[in-house]
């Protein structure tokens, strides 16, 4: 199905909760946001792995449908992180023998190696968009992490220069959207949350990287920036440290977090010019939003953005949500939606 014409098309980040019969979520919620392999996160032996996410899957369809959501992903239900499926895929890379860093909280976190040049290697996520669109008749779309953002969860043994890593990530990125797109995929997006978290690194380089992951793919293309998921990161800032310069970038459409930490609106001023893909669902509450609550935050940002180019949506992937919160957030989302089309409607 085409881009919804509608005002205010509402559509998830990415990822909703994966099955408990699917994933052990203790396990998920003990490696964090892995970079690394997480295999050990798996409740289905291998042989019927695939299988059961098809199945598991299609349930994150219908519940997306269900709740009236118009553009709908796969729920990176197949993925260990948003991140890893696709990082771990590609020549260069060496997930075997990790390195690790610490974090200033002291957190330990295992880390990829890159050992040789990073080159895409062939499809990782083909099979998913083709199954999404198979299984749906809404508008679709799929997920990558973006260039700057793989650039940094790695450690660097490789490259002398930081940037022509980040630009090599970016052409591999732009390999494998446009076999995505030959899917018959609606929209594309690059999770680009990396971008807050490393300012001065992302000031130099970032947006360069990110045109070119972008560069020649038609369609809509997203770039999603937030602050970490409400279940790793509990307090988070006001403000962000790198937005404006994201209207430099040829994605259409801006993706931000902005109803957990409050944000001010005012903000969205700096982003003129690109559809503003607006989060209204607070994930790092456990109560489910009302609809007029959702409707309230829509109307909020539409005091900075013209309706034709607003989209809500939740503030970040809602994976380690409970299932039951999710499908209750999700179903707030559509009938918020649906209460504000109906006034600008008349």
């Amino acid at each position: 199905m085409p881009y919804p014409t509608h005002l205010l098309p509402t559509t998830v980040v990415g990822s909703t909760p994966q099955p408990e019969w699917l994933v052990d979520r203790a396990t998920l919620h003990q490696h964090g946001v892995p970079r690394t392999h997480a295999h050990d996160m798996w409740r289905v032996a291998d042989d019927l792995l695939e299988q059961a996410q098809d199945d598991a899957t299609i349930l994150a369809i219908r519940s997306m449908e269900r709740a009236g959501i118009d553009i709908v992903t796969d729920g990176e239900i197949r993925r260990e992180s948003y991140s890893n499926r696709f990082a771990l895929a590609l020549d260069g890379i060496d997930a075997d023998q990790p390195a690790e860093i610490v974090s200033q909280s002291g957190r330990r976190t295992p880390v990829p190696r890159v050992v040789g040049p990073i080159r895409h290697r062939g499809p990782v996520e083909v099979r998913d968009a083709a199954f999404l669109c198979a299984n749906t008749d809404r508008a679709t779309k799929i997920t990558l992490p973006g260039p700057f953002t793989l650039s940094q969860q790695v450690r660097n043994e490789f490259y002398a220069d930081e940037e022509e890593l980040a630009m090599d990530y970016a052409v591999a990125v732009n390999q494998e959207l446009r076999a995505l797109k030959a899917t018959g995929v609606d929209v594309v997006q690059l999770d680009e949350p990396w971008v807050r978290a490393a300012p001065e690194k992302a000031t130099r380089y970032s947006v360069r990287a990110i045109n070119r992951a972008l560069e020649g793919i038609e369609g809509t293309t997203v770039v999603h920036v937030c602050f970490g998921y409400a279940a790793v990161v509990a307090q988070k800032p006001s403000g962000y440290s790198f937005l404006p310069q994201l209207a430099d970038t040829v994605a259409q459409q801006i993706s931000i977090e902005a109803a957990q930490p409050k944000l001010d609106l005012g903000v969205l001023r700096d982003l003129a010019g690109k559809t503003v893909m607006l989060g209204v669902l607070d994930l790092g509450d456990p109560a489910a939003e009302s609809a007029e609550a959702v409707a309230a935050r829509i109307r909020a940002g539409l005091r900075f953005v013209d309706p034709t180019h607003l989209v809500p949506a939740p503030d970040c992937g809602m994976k380690y949500l409970p299932r039951d919160v999710a499908f209750a957030k999700l179903r707030a989302l559509g009938e918020g939606a649906a209460i504000v089309r109906r006034e600008l409607a008349g």
